[in-house]
């Protein structure tokens, strides 16, 4: 047993019953400290939070690491989503396994410092060279700490088949499949406090053939791992589906084995309300991309609509090119303002945008043990501090942080252990970090 660390008395908590804070020990909350009240636990040590906002360490449920190296790239500016990728895949071929390091340090870092402790990514873009980008992703997380699930993405229908990637960046179907085998045996945890977990992720429907589509759903069903994928983005995706598979994105979907409570799906924007009752008696999530979804003004996910159907919803920040950052709490901010102004003041608050980045995201990556502030969960938690100008004034702690618009968590623990303290990371040289990964920025887009 390893000694206990109370986080006593904090300014503001997102958790129930711990009004003077509580008591981690072994990585795990082990008690809710009540208003009045002292922790049983013996021994404890003490960490005075009374200048902090606590709340759950938020969680990320859909990202593209890689596309750090390319934000707010000229070539791609104004333009829709299948544009916008046309713009894009012949830079991304360019991909390098260094050049990728540097690109998941840097969205790893923002998110750390943006007071997210979980993380997934969507990685599909394998040029020759970066068969092992996965691998490099996995050892970024251990350097910074923070938790991961890491999809095996796959393209395997270019141009040439009908497809939209070029064909320098698809493989075929059995290298993808036997390389998603080897990382689930590799790096897939099982348990509480997994810290690292692996996905299997065919990009989309117009980049990939039916025939992966239910080979990686039975080989993810044989593993007991979860599936990912975009759907129903853009009508411009409905309109494909319908021509080349003559059915809807959903349809297509449960076709290939994938409609169940093992899926999660990026963005989910136009599913009609038939739809969106199959989506929840299957039990599969809905990841939100608030920011994502505006720049590319790709349209409005029904949240509200899902989630008085019953599908857990969760955020996104997707990838930096189409939100050009890796700000997990900004993402909170941008999916409440998105879905008030859809719902109204009656529907939505700030408490809701907050449980769908912490409860809502855990529920999408079917993890119980992370998401909440409660004896027996992890210990994830971001700390925030509310000294910047732009919440003097404020009334309600947690309201503002939503409300002023909080951008960097001042102190972020991961099971236990401290991965962002007064504001940075420990060991990691950011001025280094940010001149290298601008280096290879311009290198690989000029």
């Amino acid at each position: 047993m390893t000694s206990a660390l109370w986080i006593c008395d904090p300014l503001a908590i997102l958790a129930k019953g711990a009004e003077r804070g509580f008591v981690i020990q072994n990585g795990r909350i082990v008690e809710l400290v009540a208003r009045g009240g002292t922790p049983a636990t013996p021994n404890v040590a003490v960490f005075n939070a009374r200048e902090h906002v606590i709340i759950p360490g938020l969680i990320n449920t859909h990202h593209h690491f890689y596309q750090t190296l390319t934000r707010a790239l000229p070539a791609a500016l104004d333009r829709e989503l299948f544009a916008w990728l046309r713009a894009l895949y012949p830079i991304w071929a360019r991909l390098t396994p260094e050049a990728l390091d540097l690109a998941v340090t840097v969205a790893m870092a923002e998110l750390l410092l943006s007071g997210c402790t979980t993380t997934t990514d969507h990685h599909y873009v394998f040029p020759v060279g970066l068969d092992n980008a996965i691998d490099i992703e996995v050892a970024a997380a251990r350097r910074l700490g923070i938790r991961t699930v890491l999809t095996r993405g796959s393209m395997n229908l270019s141009q040439r088949d009908g497809g939209l990637p070029p064909d320098s960046v698809v493989q075929d179907e059995d290298k993808i499949l036997i390389d998603s085998e080897r990382l689930i045996a590799a790096y897939h945890q099982t348990g509480d406090g997994a810290m690292s977990q692996i996905a299997l992720a065919p990009c989309s429907p117009f980049s990939v053939t039916t025939s992966l589509m239910r080979a990686t759903a039975e080989l993810a069903a044989r593993k007991a791992v979860r599936l990912h994928t975009h759907l129903a983005e853009t009508e411009d995706e409905n309109r494909f589906c319908q021509q080349l598979y003559n059915c809807r994105p959903l349809d297509y979907l449960e076709e290939c084995g994938w409609l169940h409570d093992r899926t999660w799906l990026a963005h989910g924007i136009h599913f009609n309300d038939g739809e969106i009752q199959r989506l929840a008696g299957a039990g599969t999530s809905i990841s939100h991309c608030a920011c994502s979804n505006q720049l590319l003004a790709s349209g409005l996910c029904p949240v509200c609509d899902m989630e008085a159907a019953a599908v857990r919803i969760g955020l996104g920040v997707d990838g930096s090119a189409s939100n050009d950052g890796s700000n997990l709490m900004q993402e909170v901010r941008a999916a409440f303002l998105m879905q008030r102004n859809r719902y109204g003041v009656g529907r939505v608050s700030h408490m809701d945008a907050l449980r769908w980045a912490t409860q809502g995201s855990a529920a999408c990556l079917g993890r119980k043990d992370i998401g909440e502030l409660a004896v027996g969960k992890m210990a994830d938690a971001a700390f925030f501090k509310l000294d910047e100008l732009r919440f003097s004034g404020h009334g309600d702690p947690l309201a503002a942080l939503v409300l002023c618009g909080a951008h960097h968590a001042d102190r972020v623990m991961v099971q236990g252990h401290w991965v962002v303290e007064d504001g940075t990371i420990p060991g990691l040289d950011l001025d280094s970090l940010r001149r290298r990964h601008t280096a290879a920025a311009r290198a690989m887009t000029s």
